[in-house]
């Protein structure tokens, strides 16, 4: 075969390679809604003393000379949501605590507080990954758990996903990381950077929530910056 030959057929291989790789990544986006424009926080609210847009990406930040005397939120006014896949980028520094809030309430008297399921986040890597019901049951799953919460409240271990020090090493440290998480029915999984953090199955009919409020959180802490872009969010209902 000549080398022209060789050539113009490594360049056609080339173009049906990126085609398929284009065409695979559209296909996992699809039905994902963007929920922030990447310019100003329209269709977010929150205390604006410590949520901001910058660079293009939300900031939520607590500083020594701007403190919090409760866990504050931004929260997206698009609605409520029930079965939903959501997707975005965090990175977070001075090693912080946030989180993603969902299937929420407002706290009564706590100016943008919520209370409910978090997708957590840590500037440490302790606790990023897990399940943990802000202001209710606590703990649901911790990372590297798969749980099943019975009719009581109690999580049960059904097996591991791993160590938890074994899956802090898919995270990147004072770097962009993807969250997505995955929740229908009473079903929760929260993936980082395409690898299961936590899952659970939530049987409490009391305490377990099928719908609810979106958020982010800035946690009470002496210092924090956390970041989030690229976010996207795909209904069910």
């Amino acid at each position: 075969m000549r080398k022209k030959d060789r050539n113009s057929i490594r360049f056609i291989v080339s173009i049906v390679l990126c085609s398929m790789i284009t065409f695979s990544a559209m296909s996992q986006e699809k039905g994902y809604v963007k929920i922030f424009n990447g310019k100003t926080l329209k269709g977010w609210d929150g205390d604006l003393s410590h949520w901001k847009v910058e660079n293009g990406v939300i900031v939520g930040e607590v500083t020594p000379q701007n403190q919090l005397n409760n866990n504050t939120f931004l929260i997206w006014t698009g609605g409520r949501v029930g079965d939903f896949e959501l997707k975005l980028q965090y990175k977070i520094s001075k090693g912080g605590n946030s989180g993603i809030q969902y299937r929420s309430e407002e706290v009564p008297g706590v100016p943008f507080g919520l209370k409910g399921y978090q997708a957590d986040i840590d500037g440490k890597n302790e606790y990023t990954g897990l399940n943990y019901e802000e202001r209710g049951r606590g703990f649901i799953a911790k990372r590297g758990e798969k749980v099943v919460v019975d009719s009581l409240g109690k999580p049960d271990l059904i097996s591991t996903l791993g160590t938890s020090d074994e899956l802090a090493k898919k995270i990147s440290n004072d770097d962009w990381n993807e969250y997505h998480l995955v929740v229908k029915g009473n079903h929760m999984q929260h993936y980082i950077n395409g690898v299961l953090m936590s899952e659970a199955t939530d049987n409490d009919l009391v305490n377990r929530k099928l719908t609810g409020l979106l958020g982010l959180q800035a946690h009470v802490t002496p210092e924090m910056r956390v970041e989030f872009k690229n976010i996207r969010i795909k209904q069910e209902n």
